[in-house]
């Protein structure tokens, strides 16, 4: 998993003037909060919240949240915390897999990011959540890539041209690749004007059932798919996961 500080740390200066910017995608990732963790003040975990946007929304909705992310973008997510008026927002620069945190936690959240390293690795973190950081009653809110759509852009490539409106400062090039053996898509950048230098991203994906099988012996059960999870696994590429403690862990 060496890659992934470099990855969302390189990426993260090319994107952060466009991308750096609460959107209607933070209050939707709340609302979905709200309704299977309700309303009340909670105490949050969000593992890599990259610039914070989220993290933002859900401390001003009145929630005392703790962000843990290791690239540089929790530099941008801490300008974020500054800013926080309703709740609390408290960023980490750190390793989630090796991170120790203070008590526990009523709701853990990780929103676009699953699937970085080896099952192991997943069964780790999955592991960690319900034993170290979900207090009894708690939910964990994870999306989960969906191998059918990613497996569908096999070989895609995509040019993207500057966009100085936006804030899109570089030419990129994109390739996307899915391996169906390992159920494991790789996504690799790099800008037009440093071919050289290529940052690749790998996220293993699951199926709900094999996401099912992955949390076997963790502590964690798959409580909800949310959406129609037809229309999910036929057209987005990730769905929401909702977990909780199994009940006889």
């Amino acid at each position: 998993m060496e890659w992934v500080k470099d990855f969302y740390s390189e990426t993260g200066r090319w994107w952060a003037k466009a991308e750096a910017v609460i959107s209607e995608r933070d209050h939707r990732r709340v609302a979905k909060l709200h309704e299977y963790a309700g309303e009340q003040p909670q105490r949050v975990l969000e593992l890599g919240p990259g610039y914070g946007t989220t993290a933002a929304v859900t401390a001003n909705a009145g929630h005392s949240v703790t962000a843990v992310e290791i690239s540089d973008r929790a530099d941008v997510a801490s300008s974020f915390a500054a800013e926080v008026t309703g709740g609390s927002l408290t960023v980490i620069k750190e390793d989630f897999y090796a991170v120790r945190l203070a008590g526990q936690f009523d709701v853990v959240s990780y929103w676009n990011g699953f699937g970085v390293g080896s099952d192991a690795d997943q069964r780790r973190l999955l592991t960690r959540i319900a034993t170290e950081w979900l207090q009894p009653g708690g939910v964990a809110l994870i999306d989960v890539s969906n191998p059918f759509v990613w497996a569908s852009w096999h070989g895609d490539e995509e040019h993207l041209m500057p966009d100085a409106e936006k804030g899109y400062d570089y030419e990129l090039y994109e390739l996307t690749t899915f391996d169906p053996i390992t159920s494991t898509a790789t996504d690799t950048w790099w800008r037009a004007d440093t071919p050289q230098e290529k940052h690749t991203q790998v996220l293993r994906c699951y199926t709900p059932a094999d996401l099912s099988l992955l949390l076997a012996g963790t502590g964690l059960t798959l409580t909800t798919i949310v959406g129609n999870p037809t229309d999910l696994l036929q057209n987005q590429h990730e769905y929401l996961a909702v977990l909780k403690v199994a009940s006889d862990s």
